[in-house]
């Protein structure tokens, strides 16, 4: 993992002291909540619905036990008990005191923790695939790329007050876990012909309001060149982004109304004049990255194999729990595990700070002192032996943390919704919980396959309903919640926005409407082996349709 240095250490310290400034003259009334609100956004502070809320980042999703077990000492102190890990692999606290919030990022900055630039027009928390360093199908880690997009963008003079928020994601596999065509910017670490390391550079991808996916400008950047070409397209962006109408602020409108062809040649035209100065990597930089994500030293540990086989034969909860939540290591007597924060009936994301301590210990005990948060508001432990996997799978049961769920029906995103979003117009919340526990039982979940269900209580999309293979959308119409259905939306390396179905359905509906469209894909699925994705792709929306608005039919 990445430390902190002495600038680092300075920064933060120093952006503590300034916003404990700012917070007592709010509190003391000597300045507005209007103008206070910029100094708070640009510290991770949202006013939600009820109270204050704190987010902090997690960058490219990676922990160690020492800042989990601060993140979970603050859930007790501060909170509520309990935190909620975000779509952006971050950590959200919804109850914190405004007065408590300098103490908060003071102790978060005591294990290099910090909150800036998790909100603001500002390029946020770069994101990367939970299984980095760690995936068997990577071509090399990409956090270390992560890391190096951090420090420059933190802070960024040029860059601190864009057009709209601007996000960006990094993955190192033709497998895409990091949605990168979701993103401002997003970027494949792959090799060419000769094995140099570079990138596929997407822009322009998005959700919210107008959902695009992101437009590929550079099929190989060599990895030198990946601070200047960034550069170049923040520089367009920022040029030509809207700021007159926030809702066509993002660099998506601007790829979309003047096309990538034409903004390509700008960016390019851009790079001409960047790609040979100081933004050009040296070798000896990104080697000195890369040591700061040295993977540990795994001993063989060939044992565990027929450990394994024999756990799974005399444990059929375990054998779902592995066919489930374990993938496959780089190293071939190591797993990657998936811990779900998503019982059935809970709520998806949240940890009590019982269960962020659990993690913290097993993280050490089994996992060379290494978590991972996923965009999928799940939680990972990426370097576990296969002989560790029973004894692990025993401490999760006892912390409600062994649920074998990753990828399933109830492995569902959700946003906070109307429970605590002041821009939320449905709850999203007891949708999934009500979902789960139509589902929930593990027979039905395993006949039913992959299925991914997003949601969100509102257009902005929090909940990226847009790639959920099921995606579900809260809206408000005349005083009242209702939920829009899309299908066939995904969010990996053949990425697709979902398609809405028709009418809405009301909170006392969507349960029912979902187990239809469910039933609809068991009936029309040529195999068990067919995945709900593959089989709306190969049959289209019109018998899901049918179904969901039979008796509108037969009515007309």
């Amino acid at each position: 993992m990445y430390r902190y240095d002495e600038f680092d250490h300075a920064f933060v310290a120093a952006r503590v002291n300034q916003f404990r400034d700012q917070v007592e003259r709010r509190l003391s009334g000597e300045i507005s909540e209007d103008a206070f609100k910029p100094l708070r956004l640009m510290n991770g502070v949202y006013l939600q619905l009820h109270a204050y809320m704190l987010r902090v980042a997690v960058p490219y999703g990676t922990l160690n036990s020492r800042q989990m077990r601060k993140l979970a000492h603050i859930a007790r102190t501060y909170d509520r008990g309990y935190g909620h890990f975000t779509t952006r692999q971050n950590i959200q606290y919804n109850w914190p005191k405004l007065s408590d919030m300098p103490e908060i990022l003071e102790e978060l900055a005591e294990v290099e923790m910090h909150a800036i630039q998790t909100s603001g027009n500002c390029i946020r928390n770069v994101t990367a695939d939970h299984f980095a360093g760690a995936a068997a199908d990577e071509v090399a880690d990409p956090r270390p790329y992560a890391e190096i997009l951090r420090q420059w963008s933190s802070v960024h003079p040029e860059f601190s007050f864009l057009p709209r928020k601007f996000k960006i994601a990094v993955t190192a596999a033709e497998r895409d876990r990091a949605a990168i065509q979701t993103h401002d910017i997003g970027l494949q670490l792959k090799k060419n012909d000769k094995g140099e390391l570079g990138f596929a550079v997407w822009i322009g991808g998005g959700q919210g309001r107008t959902p695009i996916l992101a437009k590929k400008v550079r099929d190989f950047l060599p990895e030198a060149d990946l601070l200047s070409y960034v550069t170049a397209i923040m520089r367009v962006y920022n040029l030509h982004g809207r700021r007159d109408n926030k809702y066509k602020a993002r660099i998506k409108i601007l790829v979309h109304e003047t096309g990538v062809e034409k903004l390509t040649t700008e960016i390019e035209a851009e790079w001409a004049h960047l790609k040979d100065g100081e933004l050009k990597l040296p070798e000896a930089d990104i080697a000195a990255i890369n040591a700061y994500f040295e993977p540990p030293k795994l001993g063989d540990r060939a044992e565990g194999w027929g450990e394994l086989a024999a756990w799974k034969r005399s444990d059929p909860g375990f054998a779902d729990w592995v066919g489930r939540n374990v993938a496959p290591h780089q190293h071939p007597d190591y797993g990657m595990v998936t811990i779900s924060l998503k019982p059935i009936g809970g709520i998806p994301g949240d940890a009590t700070a019982e269960q962020m301590d659990a993690v913290a210990r097993l993280a050490e005990d089994y996992s060379h002192d290494e978590i991972r948060v996923t965009h999928e508001q799940n939680l990972v432990l990426p370097h576990v032996a296969l002989a560790d996997l029973e004894p692990l799978y025993r401490a999760l049961l006892v912390e409600g943390l062994a649920t074998a769920n990753a990828g399933l029906i109830t492995d569902i995103i959700a946003c906070p919704g109307l429970d605590y979003c002041a821009l939320a117009n449905a709850r999203s919340i007891p949708v999934a919980q009500e979902i789960s526990n139509r589902f929930g039982d593990p027979a039905r979940q395993a006949e039913i396959g992959d299925l991914k269900i997003k949601i969100s209580g509102c257009i902005n999309a929090c909940g990226h309903h847009h790639v959920g293979h099921i995606g579900i959308l809260g809206v408000e119409k005349k005083g009242a919640e209702l939920y829009q259905i899309s299908l066939g939306g995904s969010a990996d390396e053949n990425a697709s926005i979902g398609q809405i179905t028709g009418r809405g359905f009301g909170p006392d509906q969507i349960t029912d409407a979902i187990e239809t469209i469910v039933d609809t894909y068991l009936t029309e699925r040529i195999s068990s082996e067919e995945t709900f994705i593959a089989c709306y792709r190969r049959i289209g929306a019109e018998p899901f349709k049918a179904a969901l608005y039979a008796s509108e039919a037969e009515a007309a």
